[in-house]
């Protein structure tokens, strides 16, 4: 994918190369140059203009302007520092996920293992959103302000950080800023990624290595060495190190970049490199392969594989709505165009946009004889063929062409989902439209090639495209998704005062996950509290549910008969005693009561047939208590 004709950025011209007035010539011999005025005089100027020219320089004002942009573009994502967080319970996984990388960090202990989700059984992280880099990286606000604010900051840096490192790929292959500068705002900007740092910030975080490893792979080709290798290897591990579903993608767009260059001709010199590059990859992301070794060992790598193959084949996106203009639009009324998205967004908004796409295929056409250009569009197409799922669905139509049953659902035998599932270790990639989170990279590398061309022929023009595509770009967040606080304190106070290490259970009570769950949805805030009084939680949002944990906790007599209470069933007195028995040998010290669905009132009973009392109402949250007779029994 090496393009040809590499631009590199203008050096600054040495001063003495330069002919000096006499203010400058006083400066080089030693003296200060002065006017009247108080004017630096040129020699002074020529220096600041020389330093606004430098590289880091430049790529500092690149990058604070991309991220000022993302924060538009986003807002009000940025306010939610002030003590908020989207209400969803991935949200409360990654604070809870940023405070327990601390926590073990602070104690030189394994994190990809917890007891304080899912507890008492606990349940292995080795395929969870974890996010251990990142997490990492993050500690030092972790520590002094608080798991939410690492959160909230790296979500809302996140679109100025897509930016920019799509920015430095492009100033590998197009030859000028504006082009670069293009590309980097059509694939940071877009509704599809901006989507995803509000709401999926480990799937977010995981994106920033595919453009990282792109020009990471590009300068190893051109510089073969062990620098370059080095860092290569080290983009690829930290990939690992923060989203397996993503490094997928890292994975494959390191060997589109590098294969054509192996191949082309093999020798000792490209070997090396890439050898030390791929080793460098495995032992920087070893703790988390042998977390993921481990877990899959256990059995706890294993999902349902109907859940599997009906997923298979309801995340792939519709046809025209990958192209269609970004919902971002509707905000302002451009929901009656004729090419306006309208399917559905659970899970991101899977659309490159209609401004996106159009300059791409333009910058296809105009940099066809560049190098690299072909294998830019091969990438994008190849993906947003994989993105189409295992049927091909053409607005409300759903075709299955050469349909063949795999694990009871009806696939394609012709779409290249159905096969890319299929290969070792992929089974897992059960969503087929985030695939297009590699694919709108190459593409927004075309559009910047368009937007590089009308710069030396229609440079008005450009204005008109960066309005466009102002229109389909950001994200403002999704209406049906509510806000939370970072902090119950009247709520948690007295939990928090507790140093027994007993355990809090919340109801609604469940596990929840990607495609293994049990019990009900539990409330948002569960996860958040848990970082803030340092209790064991009953619940857990793991994004793989280990079998071995549904496992565990079904044993419990005090669950069992808790989510069968959930769903409107009736104990025996015999099964009430097991339960009460089992929740003080567990150590139950605290149950939340949030808002709760029918039968509410039968879950009050249960917990009073079990040994417990409504203690204190705070902020919403009923708090019981263990009766003393139960905790002395």
């Amino acid at each position: 994918m090496e393009p040809s004709g590499l631009h590199r950025p203008e050096q600054a011209t040495s001063g003495t190369a330069r002919t000096l007035d006499r203010g400058g010539a006083a400066a080089a011999a030693g003296g200060t140059p002065t006017t009247g005025s108080g004017d630096p005089g040129p020699a002074g100027r020529f220096r600041i203009g020389a330093l606004a020219r430098h590289p880091v320089a430049v790529h500092l004002a690149v990058l604070v302007g991309f991220i000022a942009v993302g924060i538009a573009v986003t807002w009000p994502r940025a306010t939610y520092l002030a003590g908020r967080l989207p209400a969803t319970r991935d949200a409360g996984s990654y604070v809870w996920g940023f405070w327990w990388i601390a926590h073990q960090a602070e104690h030189l202990s394994n994190p990809w293992f917890s007891s304080y989700i899912a507890a008492p059984t606990g349940t292995q992280l080795g395929l969870h959103a974890l996010m251990p880099l990142p997490g990492l990286l993050m500690m030092p606000i972790t520590l002094a302000f608080g798991p939410s604010a690492s959160y909230n900051l790296l979500s809302i840096a996140m679109p100025g950080l897509f930016c920019y490192a799509t920015y430095r790929v492009g100033r590998l292959w197009l030859p000028s800023q504006a082009g670069a500068i293009a590309a980097g705002a059509f694939f940071g900007l877009s509704s599809m990624l901006t989507w995803r740092s509000w709401y999926h910030l480990n799937l977010a975080a995981g994106v920033l290595f595919i453009p990282l490893a792109l020009e990471a792979a590009v300068r190893l080709r051109r510089r073969p060495g062990w620098r370059q290798a080095l860092v290569l290897g080290l983009v690829v591990g930290g990939a690992l190190l923060t989203d397996q579903e993503m490094a997928v993608l890292v994975i494959i767009v390191t060997g589109a970049a590098l294969l054509p260059w192996l191949l082309g001709r093999p020798a000792v010199a490209k070997l090396w490199p890439a050898a030390l590059a791929a080793l460098v990859a495995v032992a920087f992301a070893s703790p988390q392969i042998i977390a993921v070794m481990q877990q899959t060992k256990s059995g706890g790598a294993t999902s349902p594989l109907r859940a599997l193959a009906t997923s298979y084949v309801v995340s792939g996106v519709q046809l025209p709505d990958m192209f269609a203009v970004s919902p971002r639009a509707n905000f302002l009324g451009l929901n009656g165009f004729p090419l306006a998205y309208h399917g559905a967004l659970g899970d991101g908004i899977p659309t490159f946009g209609l401004v996106l796409t159009v300059l791409a295929l333009l910058g296809l056409v105009l940099a066809r004889r560049r190098r690299g250009a072909g294998l830019l569009a091969l990438l994008w197409l190849g993906c947003a063929a994989l993105a189409l799922g295992s049927v091909l669905k053409i607005g409300t139509h759903t075709f299955t062409p050469v349909a063949e049953t795999f694990d009871g659902q009806q696939v394609s035998a012709v779409m290249p989902y159905t096969w890319f599932v299929r290969l070792p270790v992929l089974s897992g990639f059960r969503e087929a439209s985030r695939i297009m989170m590699l694919g709108i990279l190459p593409a927004a590398l075309l559009a910047g090639a368009a937007v590089d061309w009308l710069r030396y022929h229609a440079a008005k023009a450009i204005v008109v495209v960066a309005v466009l595509g102002l229109l389909e770009a950001g994200w403002a967040g999704s209406s049906w998704i509510s806000v939370m606080p970072t902090a119950l304190p009247a709520a948690d106070r007295q939990i928090a005062a507790d140093h027994s290490n007993s355990m809090v259970v919340d109801i609604p009570y469940g596990i929840r996950g990607g495609t293994n769950f049990s019990g009900r949805g539990f409330d948002p805030d569960a996860q958040v509290l848990a970082t803030a009084d340092g209790h064991p939680r009953a619940v857990g949002f793991i994004s793989r549910v280990p079998a071995p944990t549904v496992a565990g906790l079904s044993k419990h007599a005090f669950f069992a008969r808790l989510v069968a209470t959930q769903e409107g069933l009736r104990s025996t007195p015999a099964e009430l005693a097991a339960a009460r028995l089992d929740a003080r040998r567990m150590g139950v010290g605290w149950v939340l009561v949030w808002n709760w669905q029918t039968p509410g009132h039968a879950v009050l009973r249960y917990l009073r047939a079990v040994g417990f009392h409504f203690d204190y109402r705070a902020e919403g949250v009923r708090v019981w208590r263990p009766n003393v007779s139960s905790k002395s029994a």
